[in-house]
């Protein structure tokens, strides 16, 4: 019989203004495919088991409209999420001006000083129309003590870096997180606080960030 093995989920966030390839960048990820023009995101969800530095994760992926298009949602998506790519257009300066936006509101809902995000750059492939250059969007990134990464959806450029890179984030968030908890002592065992007793069989990894699903 097999040992029973915890698969760690993820809840990742998608969001950037209207027209800056959300949609196709979940696509090329999860599908393999490019999805040419834009139609408006009601609400999709998309779910993908990856492995990430030899360990195996279920990403469930939340492809947000813009906050002027889902207005209330807005803050409800951002609690349930574990990390955020915040996605512009190298082709819209608009887009990249508007990043700002959505990261403090982030750290707001989860009443944090930083948070598991990585900036996306979409659409390298179009350099000829290039309005917001590379050392701009390090300088934003550094600014905010997280990643940047240049994209291109059509291309699948660094497509799967950035979701990879969003998940080592996380990781990393939830264990400097639980090495800042105390340790508690209960009726089920040795633990940390916050952490139920199936947690508690995860062993020494213990960068869970939403929940594990026994196989």
């Amino acid at each position: 019989m097999s040992r029973a093995q915890f698969l760690r989920e993820y809840k990742l966030a998608v969001i950037g203004s209207s027209g800056v390839g959300k949609t196709a960048l979940t696509i090329q990820f999860t599908q393999g495919h490019f999805v040419a023009g834009y139609e408006p995101t009601i609400d999709e969800s998309d779910r993908k088991l990856c492995v990430i530095d030899e360990e195996v994760a279920m990403l469930d992926i939340l492809d947000t409209l813009s906050q002027e298009e889902y207005g209330a949602m807005w803050e409800q998506y951002m609690r349930m999420s574990d990390g955020f790519l915040l996605v512009y257009s190298i082709t819209c300066r608009a887009s990249f001006e508007e990043v700002s936006t959505p990261r403090q509101q982030i750290l707001q809902v989860k009443d944090q000083t930083s948070f598991p995000i990585v900036i996306v750059a979409n659409k390298c492939d179009l350099e000829c129309e290039r309005q917001v250059g590379m050392d701009e969007g390090r300088e934003l990134a550094q600014r905010f003590g997280c990643k940047l990464m240049e994209t291109s959806a059509k291309d699948r450029i660094n497509v799967d870096e950035a979701f990879s890179d969003l998940v080592r984030e996380i990781r990393k968030f939830n264990k400097q997180r639980q090495a800042s908890q105390p340790v508690l002592t209960n009726s089920s065992g040795p633990g940390t606080y916050g952490r139920s007793k199936g947690d508690n069989a995860r062993g020494d990894h213990g960068t869970c960030c939403s929940g594990c699903v026994v196989l």
